[in-house]
């Protein structure tokens, strides 16, 4: 269900890039930028505010992997698993975070919505490995016990 102000944001995101079809992306993205994921009820409402099917604009949420249809955390933790991570032992990182966050293969957002840890094929920082990025800033050479410290520290700015 959407908020009044739900509603209000939407409005402004879509008055800002005109009623065009053509910027749907644009506008997803700056939508999801605030909500930190794409609620169902708000693409319905986008289909309904820009005359589009809900078909088409969750299609276009679901074929672009940067869209999320599921509520993310606060900090969204990105894990390499490209050849140069998996060689220099980017799975125990991995394994590290989902056992000190309580999450899992299926499982990648913390109940409280602090964390989502999601493995990435590469990450571009290959002389960093095992590399990390979180809300889009690199950590490189991570190791478990690193990992444990960076949580820590993001845990007291919380």
């Amino acid at each position: 269900m959407l908020t009044v102000e739900m509603q209000d944001t939407i409005d402004e995101v879509v008055a800002k890039y005109g009623n065009n079809q053509s910027s749907i992306i644009t506008i997803l993205q700056e939508i999801q930028g605030k909500y930190r994921y794409l609620p169902e009820a708000v693409l319905e409402y986008i289909a309904n505010k820009m005359d589009m099917s809900s078909s088409k604009i969750f299609g276009i949420a679901t074929f672009y992997e940067n869209f999320s249809l599921k509520q993310k955390g606060k900090y969204i933790i990105k894990i390499c698993d490209g050849t140069a991570c998996h060689v220099r032992k980017s799975i125990p990182v991995l394994n590290t975070l989902q056992k000190e966050l309580f999450l899992s293969n299926e499982k990648h957002t913390t109940d409280d919505l602090m964390f989502t840890v999601e493995t990435v094929s590469c990450l571009g920082a290959c002389g960093l490995a095992p590399v990390i990025t979180i809300n889009d800033k690199v950590y490189g050479k991570m190791t478990p016990e690193s990992i444990l410290e960076l949580l820590n520290k993001l845990r007291e700015e919380a």
